[in-house]
């Protein structure tokens, strides 16, 4: 098996949830989904599981943030284009998501961000790596 990362992440409503990251384009994998959590697949190797908050609590003796108020983490997914970044967090405002901040544009970088229905922050963005290689290149000293 390849490495890979598997984010779990606490969810209020499996179906709901599911639904919001098929909107987003992740695939449900059926072999790892059930009525307690949907294994939702952004890449071959990034996999994001949407688990019921009561089984989440079988695999951590700590509480469970509240993601609406409390911040646990940010994660972030890398693009191909601005407008690949534009079309994720259109889709997930259609979906019931909620736009954090007004589009980033920095140059060699682009960015946005948007909640899930539970959320769950994510900042898709866009960079590149040329304009930023030169850009760093230019900021550090000799």
């Amino acid at each position: 098996m390849s490495k890979a990362i598997f984010v779990n992440l606490p969810v209020a409503d499996v179906v709901a949830a599911t639904a919001f990251y098929a909107a987003i384009r992740f695939e449900r994998n059926a072999m790892f989904s059930n009525d307690q959590g949907s294994a939702m697949a952004w890449s071959d190797t990034i996999m994001v599981m949407l688990l019921d908050r009561a089984f989440y609590a079988t695999f951590t003796a700590k509480q469970i943030i509240d993601a609406k108020t409390t911040s646990g983490v940010l994660l972030a997914l890398s693009f191909d284009s601005p407008a690949d970044v534009d079309a994720i967090t259109e889709a997930a405002l259609a979906a019931g998501g909620r736009e954090l901040h007004d589009p980033e544009d920095i140059g060699f970088m682009y960015s946005r961000a948007f909640e899930d229905l539970d959320g769950h922050g994510w900042g898709p963005f866009f960079m590149d790596m040329a304009a930023a290689t030169q850009a760093m290149g230019e900021t550090q000293p000799d």
